[in-house]
This record gives C-alpha cells, structure tokens and sequence, in this order.
C-alpha cells in the first residue's frame, strides 16, 4: 500500500544531520503526490518514538529490522488508488447500510410526531378528568393520606349506611336441613369526605374489587348463614363507585345459605316464612346505622323466580335492634318471604295412592267368606303398600316431635285397611264356629235326614219365624229345642207328591233344595260403614288442613 521506502539495515540508523537531510526527501516526495506536510509531522517531530507508533501515524507502515533498526514509510500513495477489492466493496456496503438506517430513522420521527398529533385531537375531543386522568388512583383518591382503618367521622355519630338488595334467584328450599339458598345483590351506601375528589363534570369513578382492600368498607354479615360468597368468575364481582363529593357505592354479588325455622305441623299443606338477617360485625348503632335506603322499594326480585315446590307470596322488608349481652346493641335488616306449597305432587305421590290402598281393602266385603286365600292375600298386599308410603314421605322430612297433617291422613288410612284385615278375621272365626254348631245340630238330629219328600233349609238366626212360613205350601214338621232358637232354625218343609208339581213353578230360581245363606251379616255392615267413614274422615280433614 505504500510507495517508496528506505529500509536500514545491518544494524544502521540515521543521526544528526543525515536524519533530518533523509526525513526532508520524503516531503518532497509527499508534495509531488499532493500529500500535506502537516500529516507527517507526527512522524517527523517525534524521532525517538517506538516503530509502533510510527506505523500508527497515517497508515502506520513501518517494521524493526534484524539487528534492532527500523524502517518508516517514506510517502503513502493514494488511499483509493492502492487498495484491494474486496475493501473497497465491504467500504461500499458499509456505507449504504449507514443510509437505509438513518432514512428509517427519519421516517419513524415522522409517523410518531403524526400519531402524537392524531392523539391529541382525540383528547381534546373527549376530555374527562374522571375517565382518562394520568396520575394513579390512589393519587387521585388520597388513598395513602389517610387511616382508612378508621370509619368516617370517627369519634363522632353514627355513620348512616344505606342497603338495598335485588334478589336474583331462590336456587333450592330443603325440608331435611330446614335452610334455603338464595342469589342476590347486595348494595351499600354511604359518605366518606376523605374518597372526595375534584371533577368538572360531576362524573363518578368505577373501581372493581381491588380498591376495596384500601379502603374502609361496612363490615356486613349474614345472621344464622350456614354457607356464604362472593362470586369470582372470571373476576370478584365486585363493583365500587366513587363521586365526588365523597359518596360511595359498594355493590357485591353474593350467594348465601341461611337457616329457615320451619314448622311442618301442617306439611304438605302449609306456608313457610323465611328470613336473611343482616347486621353489622364491630359497629353497634352508636358508630354505624343500618337502614334500608328506600324503604320496602329497597327490596326487588327477579320476575322469573320460581321454585318447584312452593309459591312465593310476597317479599318485604323489616329492621329492629337486636342485643347482645356482652357487645351492646346491632341494628338488623331483614329480607322476609312467603312461601306456599303446591299440593298437586303430594295428591299425586301420597294422598291418591293412600286412597286407592282404603278402596282396595272393601273389595275383600264382596268376596266369598270361604275364600280364605284370596281375602288374606288383599287384606296383606294393601297393608304392605300402605306401609311403603308412610316410610317414603317420612325419609324425606326432618325427624320432627310432632304430628303432621300427612302422618295423620297416613295413619287413618292404614288403620282403615288395617280394620279390613280384622274384619275378614272375625267373619272366618264366626264362620268356623257356626260350621261346627250346625255338624253338632245334624248328629242330634238325624231323622230330619231321612224323610223321603223332605226338603231342608237352613237358616241363619237373622231370618225370623215369620219368614220361614211366608213359603206356602211348607209346613214345619220338627222345631228347634227353646235353648237353641236363638242361634239357629232348623224347618223342615215338607210337599206331598200332588202338589209338588204344582209349587215347582213358584221354586224357581232357588239354587238347590238345601240353602245356605252364605253372606254373613258382618260383611254386609261392613260395605256400608266403612266407606260412609271414610268419606267424613276426609270432609273433616281437608275442611281443617286446606
């Protein structure tokens, strides 16, 4: 890359005069290529400098020699004329980088400076300190200049909180645990001067759940709640708004399950009133006072609420104070609904098949008394299934001290099918004994047996005398002994051959010579009294219980 150069060897060096007559051919050789003096002058000023640093000035050529001398560069040709290719492409891309980045640079200044004045109208535009303030909320709110630990107007009177609820939904009423569960929003009011902020068009601010923590809220609770809270799905569901005079409003999604007193002295014909009480936690009535904000209008359902099993009547609102002997007194709110059962499961599960189990038990009236089998089999099949149907609605109701309006339709009906069973029970005992009374009354008198023209009737102590001879033609030949008159009347009726074929027109119809009258006279009260009692049972019950 250099031109010409002088190289000592075998140890020489230039001195005195014979340096500086040497370093001036160079300069002239310099001036001849176009070269400045002043970019040698480093090289010449400073004789005794290392061969490092003489080949550090303008393109540093220069070397040691073997015996410890050196040599300089006498004058560096053109830069442009002397160096290789591929220097001088990597020179050329270089420095068309170095322009396609500072043009990209300039083009980003460009479109910011553009986006900037874009953003600006759009503020200008749609200016509101409450909804685009730059500053951080707790900021905005003085949250960090203030204990908020302490309620507002600490030391003084009583805070007034209003409360307001919409009721989303009644999700389940149980019996066995005496509780319901309920979905609702719960809602407070209330002023702290600290929250206050300055606003220009009086808009308030809405925060979500994170605010709260940082701040001082009422410290409501649910009395008797067995389970309680807070929906969090995707988020808390929570929502805080802040005005600008301080007032605040908290509102909270909540789903809670309380006890409901219920009395089931008239299930399933009865209607439950069932309360959620809310109450301040710390605060007696001397530091924070519970109210509902609107009255009964405080309170508002869902249309669309509806349960299985009951209607509900009516919702309404109260509040008292309630007492604790170790803390002082609470004001308490109260959600109070009516609840009315329907009664068209219950007549379909319970009441009509306890009522078909009674009509089932008379049909073993109309039986034959001697078809043993038959009517014991009914009288026990009616009896089991009324069994099954007081155990079924007894597993789902709470173990209760008392009696209940379905126990007792329960109870009667078993007993009337009950009573059935004994019944046919004392219609085949009398049955039995009557069979062995008449074997003794043919061994005491047998000649009544062999009569050739005799025809016998025989006939139950119901029938009197004068029936017997309402037959004419029949004339009584025997008569029962005074002592057993009352138990049985033996007649025997006898025709003569002439006018037999005479009174064959008038015997029709009669199933055999010999009659024995079958339907025993329990039976026959039986078909009247037991349905007769029946029928008032169930006008006296459903008078009382509907």
């Amino acid at each position: 890359m250099f031109g010409e150069a002088n190289f000592m060897s075998d140890g020489q060096s230039l001195s005195g005069d014979e340096g500086k007559a040497g370093s001036e051919k160079p300069l002239k050789a310099c001036q001849k290529h176009h070269v400045g003096k002043a970019a040698f002058l480093p090289l010449i000023a400073d004789e005794h400098a290392t061969p490092e640093l003489r080949v550090g000035s303008m393109f540093k050529a220069g070397g040691t020699g073997a015996a410890g001398g050196y040599w300089s560069g006498v004058c560096p040709a053109p830069v442009t004329s002397r160096m290789p290719y591929f220097a001088k492409l990597l020179l050329l891309i270089f420095c068309l980088v170095l322009l396609v980045e500072s043009r990209k640079h300039r083009r980003r200044r460009w479109t910011s400076q553009l986006d900037v004045q874009r953003a600006s109208h759009i503020y200008k535009r749609n200016h509101d300190v409450t909804k685009t303030w730059k500053g951080k909320t707790e900021q905005l709110l003085r949250v960090d200049d203030h204990d908020f630990t302490m309620r507002p107007a600490f030391g003084g009177p009583a805070i007034p909180v209003g409360v307001d609820v919409q009721v989303e939904s009644l999700d389940s009423i149980s019996e066995v645990d005496m509780d319901f569960t309920m979905t609702l929003y719960l809602r407070h009011y209330w002023k702290d001067e600290r929250l206050s902020f300055p606003s220009t068009t009086n808009k308030s601010m809405t925060f979500d759940g994170r605010l709260v923590k940082k701040i001082w809220v009422p410290d409501v609770f649910f009395v008797h709640s067995k389970r309680s809270f807070i929906h969090d799905t995707t988020t808390d569901n929570i929502m805080l708004r802040v005005f600008p005079d301080g007032h605040v409003l908290y509102s909270m999604r909540i789903t809670v399950t309380a006890m409901c007193n219920m009395d089931f002295s008239r299930f399933p014909l009865d209607s439950q009133t069932c309360s959620l009480e809310l109450e301040s936690y710390a605060y007696t009535d001397e530091d924070l006072m519970l109210y509902w904000k609107n009255g009964n209008e405080s309170l508002k359902t869902d249309e669309k609420i509806s349960l299985s099993q009951f209607l509900i009547q009516k919702f309404h609102t109260t509040s008292r104070l309630a007492f604790y002997s170790s803390t002082g007194w609470y004001n308490r709110l109260y959600i109070n609904f009516t609840l009315r059962r329907h009664i068209f499961f219950f007549l379909l599960q319970t009441y009509f098949p306890a009522t078909l189990m009674v009509m089932l038990s008379w049909v073993s009236f109309w039986i034959d008394r001697r078809a043993v089998p038959a009517r014991v089999s009914l009288g026990i099949t009616t009896v089991l299934t009324m069994s099954t149907i007081i155990t079924g609605v007894n597993a789902s109701m709470p173990r209760v001290s008392y009696i209940k309006a379905v126990d007792i339709y329960l109870w009667v009906s078993f007993v009337f099918v009950f009573l059935s069973v004994l019944e046919y029970a004392a219609v085949n005992y009398l049955t039995t004994v009557q069979e062995r009374k008449e074997r003794k009354l043919r061994e005491r008198f047998p000649c009544a047996c062999g009569i050739p023209h005799t025809k016998t009737m025989m006939l139950d102590g119901n029938y009197s005398e004068s029936d017997a001879n309402s037959l004419a033609g029949y004339t009584r030949n025997q008569m029962v002994p005074e002592e057993e008159k009352q138990e049985k009347m033996v007649v025997h009726l006898t025709m003569s051959n002439e006018s037999n074929s005479s009174r064959k027109r008038g015997l029709k119809g009669h199933v055999g010579l010999r009659i024995i009258q079958n339907t025993h006279a329990i039976d026959k009260y039986s078909r009247l009294i037991f349905p007769g009692t029946y029928i008032f049972f169930n006008l006296i019950y459903w008078s009382v219980f509907s």
